[in-house]
């Protein structure tokens, strides 16, 4: 499960980066529409990864657990 969800938020955060990366080539519409979408995309993406990577001292709790965030 915690796999699947780095994979799924890595993807997320790549095309997210390519929007942002994109929004500066196009037109103002584009770029504010593609803004509103990517970048809360960008930093949900961000956090759950961060979140995913358990720290030295819950790594035996999130062995017993399943991951279900905060």
């Amino acid at each position: 499960m915690m796999n699947i969800l780095k994979i799924v938020c890595g993807i997320t955060l790549i095309i997210s980066l390519i929007g942002i990366i994109y929004g500066f080539f196009t037109t103002a519409y584009i770029t504010m529409a593609l803004a509103i979408i990517c970048i809360p995309l960008f930093i949900l993406s961000l956090g759950l990864l961060n979140m995913s990577q358990p720290k030295e001292d819950e790594i035996e709790e999130r062995l017993k657990e399943p991951f279900t965030g905060y």
